[in-house]
């Protein structure tokens, strides 16, 4: 049985959310983005991310429709020959 694990380190952190560690620890020192120091390292619950992942999911999804839907044709064009 695999267990996933809840708490992950900054390294971690930046690649479950494929941003760079440095923009990791600019967010905890904001404040955006809630840790725990152990002493040795910041340890993040990944939970906190859930709404944002699902956000980025949903727009990954809008801009594929996006991409397949045909650019109409304009109604107002005309020959100017």
């Amino acid at each position: 049985m695999e267990t996933t694990k809840t708490y992950l380190t900054v390294a971690e952190t930046s690649e479950y959310l494929e941003l760079p560690e440095t923009f990791i620890l600019e967010k905890i020192r904001e404040g955006r983005i809630r840790a725990v120091h152990n002493g040795e390292e910041y340890l993040i619950n990944k939970e906190q991310f859930q709404h944002h992942l699902e956000q980025i999911r949903k727009l990954r999804e809008f801009e594929d429709e996006q991409k397949h839907e045909p650019i109409p044709e304009s109604y107002d064009v005309k020959d100017e020959d």
